[in-house]
């Protein structure tokens, strides 16, 4: 059975940092593509980062220079490293795996960037 499960939101003051984790089971997660999304209110979905599964990382415009995905494949989990946080950063946060035709993701974590 597959599990996508992150962690790590919360509240935290502009400027602040972050760090979000995803701990994925039930799949060979060393051969699979990772991307964190987020979903602020009222927008669409939008992908932040991508780490492949040869550790090629891509990055948002919005995001670059200020978070760094990276993945430890013996620990099956992707982390979101989130540095100079600001309030257009606030939105739920997902882990998704992908190779080929296979999609898996996870519920969210909230992250709200506020005083």
């Amino acid at each position: 059975q597959v599990h996508v499960v992150e962690s790590g939101g919360g509240l935290v003051q502009p400027g602040g940092s972050l760090t979000l984790s995803c701990a994925a089971s039930g799949f060979s997660f060393s051969t699979y593509g990772m991307r964190w999304y987020r979903q602020a209110p009222g927008k669409e979905r939008e992908l932040v980062a991508t780490i492949t599964n040869t550790n090629r990382q891509d990055y948002a415009n919005s995001v670059r220079g200020r978070f760094t995905i990276s993945r430890d494949n013996g620990r099956n989990t992707v982390y979101l490293q989130m540095n100079s946080l600001k309030p257009d950063d606030t939105a739920v946060y997902y882990c998704n795996a992908w190779l080929w035709s296979n999609n898996y993701w996870g519920q969210g974590t909230r992250v709200t960037v506020s005083s």
